[in-house]
């Protein structure tokens, strides 16, 4: 299996909090993508600003964006593949603000993330999530 799914789903349960990244204690879907960092590669490679939780989206500013093309190895849209951290817009229009990692894929597809009032689940890549996703990347082997 892939190690970074293996990693996710241990994060699964894990109750959401705005801005944390602590398994088992909290983390937003932010906190899910650092804490795996951390576990694959060390230490975060920035401090990450405290942040609302519309993510600069009256600014329409895709902060979040920039910071994955930093950090993280695009992955052409197309190419579906487990342990791929996908960045979602959630409504037309709006900045891409929210993150998951593909589990399964294929037609039972499937990826974990954590989201306001819920716990860090694993759910079904449903064709409405598919559409919401703007980008796809990789983590790197070590960091830059």
């Amino acid at each position: 299996m892939n190690e970074v799914v293996t990693l996710a789903r241990r994060w699964i349960g894990t109750p959401y909090v705005h801005q944390a990244a602590c398994i088992g204690a909290g983390c937003d879907c932010l906190g899910l993508i650092r804490g795996i960092w951390s576990e694959l590669l060390g230490h975060e490679p920035e401090h990450v600003p405290a942040y609302s939780m519309d993510w600069s989206e009256p600014q329409g500013d895709e902060r979040l964006w920039r910071a994955a093309r930093r950090w993280l190895i695009p992955s052409p849209l197309q190419e579906e593949l487990a342990g791929q951290v996908l960045l979602f817009r959630m409504r037309d229009r709006a900045v891409a603000k929210h993150l998951g990692i593909a589990a399964d894929i294929g037609a039972n597809a499937s990826f974990i993330h954590a989201y306001s009032g819920h716990a860090v689940t694993e759910s079904p890549l449903s064709t409405a999530w598919r559409r919401r996703i703007v980008a796809r990347f990789k983590f790197p082997l070590e960091v830059k």
